[in-house]
């Protein structure tokens, strides 16, 4: 949830980088689309394709590129924000007016917090949560309802974690993260080894650390390490229900999207981006400037280098796209197949 602030036209311009167009003092409390946008609203365009729509909206203000101003059909809102990138600002944009929500330093009456931890006075801790021995929160965090942290746990400043979030011993959470609802960092990672009579536990004794800047979401899953630690790196982005398994080393500036696995030791480079229902076989290593569509299935051990790629195997996407091509004349090919098969056993006969 966020808070709602207002703004005049003038002065997102400045914040965006953007030359301004039209009355600069109007005051803009909200974003939005551009089928919904009215008064005191803020939309983007960045596609020619919807340039028509952009005139037909309702919007206080617009956020266009300069293809669109040079247009000269610029009657639909009173002012508009020019800009290379308009998605990018209107992003920017939006933290300014929608800011999240700030709680007042306030421990709840239910939360059960051991003696030896370090708390510092402007924390929020909602109801039920515990914090164990010697771990460590900064400045302006919120820990909301049903959090569980572990001892010896140092979470940053500024972060929130969100309801139901659970923290094992001995992890490290950085500055600015935000934890979304079940995430779970710290639970033994998937390690067995075979003896005579079932399977043992391999030691899972490291640990996890998440860096600066990071989102986690719902009901995301990082396995501590076996021996060494876990890491995510500074402004990676991670979807819901993402499963990061033991020693694995995630780069910074990732995003991951929802239901992706990835098995034990697996390192992605900076600036990769993972689509949804990955599957990552172990000890595989993706390069920087990598892009892997959904979907996609990676054998262990392979190194996926910078491109785009599908499929399972996971191949180029080149490559992949003739494939499917191929694979769509199937029925075609099999009938044609069959029917020089039953040309073949008549000449077969006629010659005998």
């Amino acid at each position: 949830m966020s808070e709602i602030k207002t703004l005049t036209v003038a002065e997102l311009a400045a914040a965006s980088g953007g030359r301004m167009v039209g009355d600069g003092a109007l005051h803009i409390a909200r974003v939005a689309d551009l089928e919904t946008a009215g008064s005191g609203d803020i939309a983007y365009v960045e596609d020619e394709k919807f340039f028509d729509k952009a005139r037909e909206s309702r919007a206080t203000c617009l956020i266009v590129n300069r293809e669109y101003v040079s247009s000269q059909k610029n009657e639909s809102a009173s002012a508009f924000i020019e800009v290379a990138k308009p998605k990018l600002a209107f992003a920017l944009i939006a933290e300014i007016l929608h800011p999240q929500k700030r709680r007042e330093p306030f421990v709840h009456d239910s939360a059960v917090i051991a003696k030896s931890a370090d708390i510092d006075l402007t924390v929020f801790i909602g109801p039920h949560v515990s914090i164990g021995e010697d771990a460590r929160i900064g400045a302006g965090t919120r820990i909301e309802a049903g959090v569980v942290v572990g001892d010896h746990v140092s979470i940053g400043r500024d972060c929130v974690l969100h309801p139901g979030v659970v923290v094992y011993d001995n992890v490290t959470i950085g500055d600015r993260d935000i934890l979304h609802a079940g995430v779970c960092l710290g639970a033994d990672g998937f390690g067995y080894v075979r003896g005579d009579l079932g399977y043992h536990k391999f030691p899972q004794v490291g640990t996890v650390l998440i860096e600066d800047d990071v989102e986690l979401g719902a009901y995301t899953c990082v396995d501590r390490a076996a021996l060494g630690q876990t890491r995510i790196g500074r402004g990676t982005k991670l979807d819901n229900m993402v499963h990061v398994g033991h020693n694995c080393d995630i780069g910074e500036r990732v995003v991951i999207a929802a239901q992706t696995g990835i098995s034990g030791s697996v390192t992605i480079e900076d600036d990769c981006v993972i689509g949804g229902q990955v599957g990552f076989g172990d000890h595989i290593r993706v390069l920087s400037g990598a892009v892997i569509g959904s979907k996609a299935g990676i054998l262990p051990g392979k190194i996926v280098r910078p491109g785009v790629w599908w499929g399972i195997p996971i191949q180029p996407l080149d490559e992949y796209k003739r494939l499917n091509a191929h694979l769509g004349h199937l029925p075609e090919m099999r009938k044609e197949i069959k029917e020089l098969k039953k040309q073949l056993d008549e000449l077969k006969k006629r010659s005998g």
